[in-house]
C-alpha cells in the first residue's frame, strides 16, 4: 500500500521576499528616474554630495540588480524548490537568516554608497565589510538550497533547480575572486589586483554577474512559471540540457568583450570575441524552448496578462542575446563601447526580460498564495502596456543617442580636424536624455499599478502561511526502470551536478586569467611610469568616492579620432599602479587618460565648483563641498602601507614622511592658483583631486621626451 507523507509548504518566506522585491522595485526604479532625469537637468543634483550622479548611480545599479532582482529570485527559488521537491525548506531558521541578512546587506549598501565608501568597480561597489557579510549570507542560502535538495521526496532535479545551483556555485566563485581587498580601514580597501589584471577580473566578474545573478537564475523562474501559468509541459527536455550546460559553459569566456581595443591583451580579447559570438546558440535555445511552449495557447496569450509579460520577457532575453554577441564584434563594438548604445541594451534585458518575468511570476504566484484571485486583470494588461512603452520610449532615444555620440566623436572636416567638441556631443543627445527619463517614469509608473493590484489581492483573499501537501517518500519509491535518459545520472545526484557545474564554470576564467597573473611580461612595464605622491593617491581616492568612473573613461583606444582628441593610445604598463582600475564603461564626459597638464590648475579649480563657468551647457554635476571640506590626511600612512603591500615601490619608511610631502605638493598647487587671483586654501579635498588630475598622463610625456 502506498503511505503518503504529509508536510507544509513554507509560504512566510516567499512572501518576505515577494513584498521586499517589491519594495526595492519602487526604490530602484525611484532612483534610476531620478539620475536619469539629471542627465537632462543638472541642477537636480542639487549641489549636495548625496545626490549627486555618481553617488546615486551605484545605488541605482546594486538597489535594482541585487534589492528588486534579488529579492525577486531568492521569493521564486523558495518557491518553486519546495514545489518541485516535494518538501519544506531545510530550515525556517536559515530562511529568516537569509532573508533579514539580505536585506540588512541591500540597507547598509545604500548608506554606505551614498556616504562615498565605495570600491569603484561596477557592480561590486559595496567594501570589504558588506563583501563578507553577503558571503556568509549566500552561503546560508546555498545550505538551505541544498539542505532542501538532499530531504526531497522527488528523485528527478527539474530543469530549474539546475539552474538555480549553477547559479549558487558561479555566484560565489565570481564573489570571491572579485573582492580579494587589501583594507586599510575599517571601511575602506584597495582591489588586490591592478590595472590590466583588475580589469580583467573586474570585467569577468562584471559580465558574469549578468550572467548568473540577472539571467541564468531567472531561467530557472522561466522554466517553471512559464509552463505553469501555460499550463502546458516544457517544450524540449533535451533542448533544457543543451541549453543549461552548453550556457553556463560559454557564459564564463565572454567578459573580455568588456574590454575590446584597450591595453587587454589581445589574446585575451579574441577568446571573449569568439566565446562571446558562440553564446547566441543556447541562448536563443533557451528562449525560443520557453516560446515554444506557449505553442497552441495563443489564444489564451492574448488575453492573459500573465502570459503577455512571460512573452515579451522571452523576446527580450532573445533580443538582448543577440545584441550582446553582435555587440562584442570588434567592429560593432567600436561604434558602440563607451556610447549609450550599451546602457539602451543593458536596460531591454533588465526591464523586458528580468522585470517582466518578476511582475508575471508575482501575477502568478500571489494569487495562489493567498487563496484568491487577481483583483484585477484589466489594471494588469494596462501595467502591460504602460511598462511596454516605457521600454521603447526608453530604449530607443537611448539607441539614437548612442549612434550620434559614436558617428560624432569620429567625425573630421574636410581639412583633417575633429568636426565636433566633446561637449557638443553631449548637448546635442540631451533631449534623448529627457525622452528615456520619460520611458523611465512611465514604467515606474506601471510598477505602481502593479503594487496597488497585488495589495488589493492580498486584502481580497486569506494567506496561507503553511500550506498543506502530501507524498511518497523517496526511500518508498521504486527505483527507475532501465533505460532512463543518460542525464539522469548527474541531475539525480545534486552533489555532482555542484560539482561538475563548478569545473564548467571554473575553466574559463582559469584560462583567461592565470596567463595574464603567471606570465611575468605579459603587463610590460614601463620606466617612467612611477607611484602617485601621497597627495595624487588621496585626490584619486576622492575621485573614486565621488563616482566620477561612472561618466569618465581613463583608456585612449587606437583609434584615430581618440588619439586626436586626447592622445596617444594607452599602454597596459600605465596601469601597473592602478588598484582598483578607472578604464570606465561609459562617456558622458571626456576621457581623462591624458588631461594631466593640459589645463592650469585654475581650470579644474573652477571646472569643479561649477562646470558651467568653464563649459557652457555642460551636464557635469558641481562639487562645491571638495572646496569646502578639509582633506584627512590621518589615513594617508595607512594607505601609502597598503599600497606597498601591494607591491608599489615605495621606499621603506615613506609612510612616515609622506603628510610631509603630501603638504610641499598642496602648497605649490595653493601658490598656482594664488597666481590665477583664487586664494584656496592647501588642506581642502579639492587640491588632492587637482593633483590626481594633473597627474594623469603625464608619464608617458616625460618619457617621450626622455626618448627624443
Amino acid at each position: 500500500m502506498v503511505v503518503l507523507e504529509k508536510f507544509y509548504y513554507d509560504n512566510k518566506s516567499v512572501r518576505m521576499f515577494g513584498i521586499a522585491t517589491l519594495f526595492w522595485g519602487i526604490v530602484g526604479m525611484l532612483v534610476g528616474v531620478l539620475i536619469a532625469f539629471q542627465l537632462a537637468y543638472p541642477a537636480l543634483n542639487l549641489g549636495i554630495p548625496y545626490t549627486s550622479f555618481g553617488r546615486l548611480r551605484p545605488i541605482h545599479t546594486n538597489a535594482v540588480i541585487f534589492a528588486f532582482v534579488g529579492n525577486a529570485v531568492f521569493g521564486g527559488a523558495y518557491y518553486i524548490l519546495q514545489r518541485v521537491l516535494k518538501t519544506r525548506m531545510y530550515s525556517d531558521l536559515l530562511s529568516r537568516i537569509h532573508f533579514w541578512g539580505w536585506q540588512l546587506i541591500i540597507v547598509f549598501g545604500a548608506v554606505t554608497l551614498a556616504l562615498g565608501y565605495t570600491t569603484g568597480k561596477e557592480y561590486a561597489e559595496l567594501e570589504w565589510p558588506l563583501d563578507i557579510l553577503i558571503t556568509i549570507i549566500w552561503l546560508v542560502f546555498g545550505v538551505n538550497m541544498f539542505g532542501t535538495i538532499l530531504k526531497r521526496r522527488e528523485r528527478h532535479l527539474y530543469v530549474a533547480i539546475w539552474f538555480f545551483i549553477g547559479t549558487w556555485v558561479t555566484v560565489a566563485m565570481l564573489h570571491i575572486v572579485n573582492s580579494f581587498e587589501l583594507p586599510y580601514t575599517w571601511l575602506k580597501s584597495y582591489s588586490l589586483y591592478a590595472g590590466v589584471q583588475d580589469a580583467l577580473v573586474q570585467w569577468w566578474y562584471g559580465h558574469n554577474a549578468v550572467a548568473f545573478f540577472l539571467t541564468t537564475p531567472f531561467l530557472g523562474l522561466m522554466y517553471y512559471f512559464v509552463p505553469k501559468a501555460a499550463e502546458r509541459p516544457i517544450y524540449s527536455y533535451r533542448w533544457s540540457i543543451i541549453h543549461f550546460w552548453a550556457l553556463i559553459f560559454i557564459y564564463i569566456w565572454a567578459g573580455p568583450h568588456h574590454l575590446l581595443y584597450t591595453a587587454l591583451p589581445g589574446w585575451a580579447q579574441a577568446l571573449g570575441t569568439v566565446f562571446s559570438v558562440m553564446l547566441i546558440l543556447p541562448s536563443w535555445g533557451g528562449m525560443l524552448n520557453g516560446l515554444f511552449t506557449l505553442r497552441g495557447a495563443w489564444d489564451k496569450v492574448r488575453e492573459d496578462p500573465i502570459l503577455k509579460m512571460f512573452v515579451v520577457a522571452l523576446t527580450a532575453y532573445g533580443m538582448a542575446t543577440f545584441e550582446g554577441p553582435m555587440l562584442s564584434l570588434k567592429n560593432v563594438n567600436a561604434i558602440s563601447h563607451y556610447t549609450d548604445w550599451t546602457i539602451a541594451h543593458v536596460h531591454v534585458g533588465a526591464l523586458g526580460f528580468n522585470g517582466f518575468l518578476i511582475f508575471g511570476m508575482l501575477y502568478w504566484l500571489i494569487p495562489r498564495m493567498w487563496n484568491t484571485t487577481l483583483y484585477s486583470r484589466k489594471l494588469a494588461n494596462t501595467h502591460f502596456l504602460i511598462g511596454t512603452i516605457g521600454i521603447l520610449l526608453y530604449a530607443i532615444p537611448l539607441y539614437w543617442a548612442g549612434f550620434s555620440q559614436s558617428l560624432m566623436w569620429k567625425k573630421f572636416t574636410e581639412s583633417g580636424q575633429l568636426q565636433y567638441q566633446f561637449l557638443e556631443t553631449v548637448t546635442h543627445i540631451v533631449p534623448m536624455y529627457f525622452m528615456r527619463a520619460l520611458g523611465g517614469t512611465l514604467y515606474l509608473g506601471g510598477v505602481l499599478l502593479a503594487v496597488y493590484n497585488l495589495r488589493k489581492t492580498m486584502k481580497a483573499g486569506t494567506f496561507v502561511a503553511n500550506e498543506p501537501a502530501e507524498a511518497m517518500a523517496l526511500k518508498d519509491q521504486p527505483l527507475p526502470k532501465a533505460g532512463m535518459h543518460w542525464h539522469s545520472v548527474i541531475e539525480r545526484k545534486p552533489v555532482r551536478l555542484l560539482i561538475f557545474s563548478l569545473i564548467v564554470v571554473a575553466i574559463g576564467g582559469l584560462v583567461e586569467m592565470m596567463p595574464t597573473f603567471l606570465i611575468d611580461n605579459n603587463v610590460p612595464t614601463i620606466a617612467a611610469v612611477r607611484p602617485y605622491t601621497p597627495l595624487e593617491l588621496q585626490g584619486r581616492d576622492i575621485y573614486v568616492r565621488e563616482g566620477c568612473y561612472t561618466c569618465h573613461s581613463q583608456m585612449v583606444r587606437p583609434f584615430r579620432d581618440e588619439e586626436a582628441r586626447y592622445g596617444e593610445y594607452s599602454k597596459a604598463g600605465e596601469f601597473v599602479y592602478d588598484h582598483p582600475f578607472q578604464w570606465g564603461s561609459k562617456r558622458t564626459g571626456p576621457d581623462l587618460q591624458r588631461v594631466g597638464g593640459k589645463y592650469p590648475d585654475s581650470w579644474h579649480y573652477r571646472h569643479m565648483n561649477d562646470p558651467e563657468e568653464i563649459s557652457s551647457g555642460s551636464i557635469m554635476p558641481p562639487y562645491p563641498w571638495l572646496l569646502d571640506k578639509d582633506l584627512d590626511t590621518s589615513n594617508t600612512p595607512a594607505k601609502i602601507r597598503a599600497m606597498q603591500r601591494l607591491g608599489v615601490p615605495y621606499p621603506k619608511g615613506y609612510d612616515r614622511v609622506a603628510n610631509s610631502a603630501l603638504r610641499r605638493q598642496a602648497e605649490e598647487i595653493a601658490v598656482n592658483l594664488q597666481k590665477d587671483k583664487i586664494h584656496a586654501d592647501s588642506r581642502k579635498e579639492i587640491i588632492a583631486v587637482i593633483a590626481y588630475l594633473q597627474r594623469l598622463g603625464v608619464d608617458i610625456k616625460k618619457d617621450k621626451i626622455t626618448q627624443k
